[in-house]
């Protein structure tokens, strides 16, 4: 961990596709079937263990790698393709087997990861130091100087679509088969490895479906900062007035992009929140980044605020849960949904998904708007003004993120606020108040907030914002980006 640059956190283990060499990916899936074994998720051998990947050029190399690891512990590697996130992981759930995704999910093509889950669930925080601590013994003879292995497999490995055909079936079988007719939907595919079954699912539930926009080259599609490019997509592709909504995924699908029949994208937290309203929900766990509309709007019986990431927001919804919720749901800036109660009605049910799910956002947002006679802006229109933007500095040095934060975090309230009032009140004026649950979160009298926090995952610097209005939020975010830039 320390030699390759291949960090290790809670999206699992990423870094540049270079140094992800064969050895370090190998050595990474050792550490995590040995955890499983050591508290008891695994047998010493014997088992099965699901892997899946994206459309990265150098995913295929890496999943070969953990499959590899896979095999010489005594485990059989379910191959099952390129197929979501959420379908290799519900596979998992299922079955009770760990499942592995190969996957950078946004980030560029020149880097990649690797997503660990347990039989159950994510891998959270609390299981970060016993994978970290294992010892894992590596045959020299296995790998050249390069990292990478001396020798091929003979044979390609088999691949298995039941992961990606039993994610599909799990909303065919639940929702009717005429739940989306009448609704003409665009597609937005580019290298989103879950293109195809979200036309598959949306056209067998009766949607008119227009796939648009594929790509053979990896796109980095960063749901939480949507590209200007996809904005524009959007927009030209809804001008002749011939879809009721747009959806699309980022390229492991289990972050959703959905958009009104104008072409405008939704905003992650507010397809959550309307998600969430669609699904009767009475417990929502959020991220302390996402829109205060879900306050606002008086829908829930309990809101949970958590640090940024999935598996804090697993750890609330299973909290949830062991106090009574009867339909705990979460959801995060990025769209991404979390299910962690079985929804049941007229005698189907939809099992929990306790980790990110794009299917459900756009199931959900489209559904609720039918259901409401609504359109999707009509729909959107329903939650009070509250609007979020987020933005990112890119290649921007984690040793520099932290001491940006702790310029204003010198142990005095008064002196802290009056520093970030010196940086930042020619934007939003005087501080009401700081949270600094994850990064420095500043609340200004106005109500507007700016969000500071460096990117767990990725060599990046992230500001989030919240305004009145959309125009306000964007200009928040550009202006703050600005003036940390320089």
């Amino acid at each position: 961990m320390q030699r390759s640059g291949v960090a290790f956190g809670t999206s699992g283990a990423r870094g540049l596709a270079t140094a992800m060499t064969d050895l370090v990916c190998y050595a990474y899936t050792k550490g995590f079937l040995q955890y499983l074994v050591s508290i008891g998720e695994l047998p010493r051998t014997g088992g099965r263990v699901a892997v899946g990947g994206d459309f990265r050029p150098s995913t295929s190399r890496v999943m070969e790698a953990v499959c590899r690891a896979a095999d010489d512990l005594g485990y059989h590697a379910v191959n099952c393709g390129k197929t979501p996130s959420p379908a290799v992981a519900l596979f998992g759930f299922e079955r009770n087997l760990p499942s592995i995704m190969v996957t950078g999910s946004h980030i560029p093509d020149d880097r990649n990861g690797i997503k660990f889950n347990k039989c159950a669930g994510e891998v959270l925080k609390s299981d970060e130091n016993g994978m970290s601590s294992q010892v894992v013994e590596l045959d020299d003879a296995l790998f050249g100087a390069d990292g990478n292995f001396v020798r091929a497999n003979s044979a390609p490995r088999e691949v298995s679509p039941e992961a990606g055909e039993n994610y599909a079936m799990r909303y065919l079988n639940f929702f009717a088969p005429d739940a989306l007719a009448g609704l003409r939907v665009g597609v937005y595919q580019h290298s989103a490895v879950g293109r195809d079954v979200l036309v598959k699912i949306l056209s067998h539930l009766g949607a008119e479906v227009t796939p648009l926009g594929r790509s053979d080259k990896f796109i980095p599609v960063d749901t939480e900062a949507i590209r200007p490019e996809d904005v524009k997509l959007a927009a030209d592709w809804a001008k002749p007035g011939k879809f009721d909504a747009l959806v699309s995924a980022d390229g492991d699908s289990d972050r959703p992009l959905v958009s009104d029949e104008h072409g405008h994208w939704l905003r992650g937290d507010i397809a959550g929140i309307l998600c969430a309203k669609f699904l009767g929900a009475d417990s929502v766990s959020t991220p302390v980044s996402c829109n205060t509309a879900v306050e606002k709007c008086g829908w829930f019986r309990e809101i949970r605020r958590t640090r940024i990431g999935s598996p804090f927001v697993v750890a609330s919804m299973t909290e949830a849960s062991a106090c009574g919720a009867k339909r705990a749901v979460g959801y995060e800036a990025n769209g991404g949904f979390l299910l962690n109660s079985d929804i049941v009605t007229d005698a189907k049910k939809l099992r929990a998904l306790p980790t990110r799910d794009a299917v459900i956002v756009l199931l959900g947002v489209l559904l609720l708007a039918k259901a409401q006679g609504k359109t999707v802006s009509g729909l959107a229109a329903t939650l009070p003004a509250r609007f979020t933007a987020s933005d990112r500095l890119k290649n921007f040095a984690t040793e520099k993120s932290a001491a940006i934060l702790a310029r204003f975090n010198s142990g005095s309230e008064p002196a802290d606020r009056a520093a970030i009032e010196t940086e930042f009140g020619g934007i939003c004026g005087r501080v009401a108040g700081l949270n600094r649950t994850d990064g420095l979160r500043i609340t200004f009298a106005n109500e507007e907030v700016i969000h500071l926090r460096p990117s767990g995952n990725a060599p990046e610097f992230r500001c989030y914002a919240e305004a009145a209005t959309d125009k306000r939020a964007r200009e928040i975010t550009a202006l703050t980006l600005t003036r940390i830039g320089g």
